[in-house]
């Protein structure tokens, strides 16, 4: 195939992963900077692109090269946040979270599947007192912000004021998304740990907040158990909606998860991968994504479905779950 030909499957295959809402000719006038015609002229390969205008397009739309031109190459390419230690930076993280899951949206056919090592920390965010209790934590202990060095955890903190309205609409759009999580028993404890760390280096202004936050945390495991029970997802405190997201919970008590996410958009698939706690890096690469999507697809043959069935198995699991949160909360008496 003549360079023209690639340079036509290339855009081709750019504009079939865009999402319909999602112009390619602006997008690419913008990414290359040229105007509108000169985009045109490129897509309908009247003009060829260069090597330098490939690289920056292969990277924003997260194109592996070495994979569309078939290449033998064990590289692929990522995209994302590394972390910081700004005054900005958690905002920064919500915003971005806020992107990603309103670009999930825009697709039609949409799935995200994780493979959990802990309660995905925008879960929280249902629960205003878990909410403010991960923000102290991020802010704190993850990201180091100097004006938290010696800030001790309180519900009434009005510093966290300012992250409350992103928080709600992160929740909604991620409660939209169908969803399949493969969980484990230890998938709870990084935040009952979080909780007793701080108990125990004395960072709470009130000791009655610890024994709420350990209710709270049971709150939120009793909502996702009558999710998994009805399969669909819903926020907090509501009934599901007729056209509720399809949730599906599968339990693998062998295998403790890595935090990973696979988005399925309209045939095209994601692959997230954290790191740094709160970041996450992407991947659009087809032949990575298929092995990361097999290893799933593999891992839930071998698990334990709980949601909609296995009422036995479900009242089992999160009994246990609700035993873990007992346990560390008599370690206060």
């Amino acid at each position: 195939m003549n360079s023209l030909g690639i340079q036509q499957l290339f855009f081709q295959h750019i504009k079939g992963n865009l999402p319909g809402h999602i112009s390619m000719v602006d997008d690419l006038a913008e990414v290359l900077d040229i105007s509108t015609d000169s985009a045109y002229r490129r897509i309908r390969g009247e003009k060829p692109i260069n090597l330098e205008e490939m690289t920056k397009l292969s990277i924003h739309y997260q194109v592996s090269l070495d994979s569309f031109l078939n290449l033998q190459s064990d590289t692929f390419i990522f995209s994302g946040q590394l972390k910081n230690n700004s005054e900005a930076a958690f905002e920064d993280y919500l915003q971005n979270v806020h992107k990603y899951f309103s670009f999930f949206n825009s697709h039609k056919d949409k799935h995200m599947y994780i493979l959990m090592k802990d309660i995905p920390p925008f879960v929280h965010f249902q629960i205003p007192e878990l909410a403010l209790f991960k923000y102290f934590f991020w802010m704190k202990s993850i990201l180091h912000y100097d004006c938290m060095k010696k800030v001790k955890f309180s519900f009434i903190d009005p510093r966290y004021d300012q992250y409350r309205d992103i928080s709600k609409k992160i929740i909604n759009l991620y409660n939209k998304i169908p969803m399949t999580e493969i969980w484990n028993i230890e998938s709870i404890n990084t935040t009952l740990r979080q909780i007793n760390f701080y108990y125990e280096s004395g960072s709470f202004e009130n000791i009655e907040d610890v024994h709420l936050l350990y209710e709270k945390v049971e709150e939120l495991i009793n909502h996702i158990e009558r999710q998994a029970e009805l399969g669909v997802k819903f926020n907090l405190g509501e009934e599901p909606k007729s056209n509720a997201a399809e949730y599906r919970l599968f339990v693998n008590e062998l295998i403790l998860g890595d935090n990973t996410y696979i988005a399925e958009l309209d045939g095209a698939k994601i692959t997230f991968l954290n790191h740094s706690v709160l970041y996450f890096v992407a991947t659009k690469d087809e032949k990575f994504n298929a092995a990361m999507f097999n290893n799933v697809q593999n891992l839930i043959g071998k698990s334990t479905m709980l949601s909609k069935i296995g009422e036995k198995e479900r009242v089992r699991f999160f009994n246990k779950l609700r035993n873990e949160i007992y346990r560390k909360r008599e370690l206060l008496n």
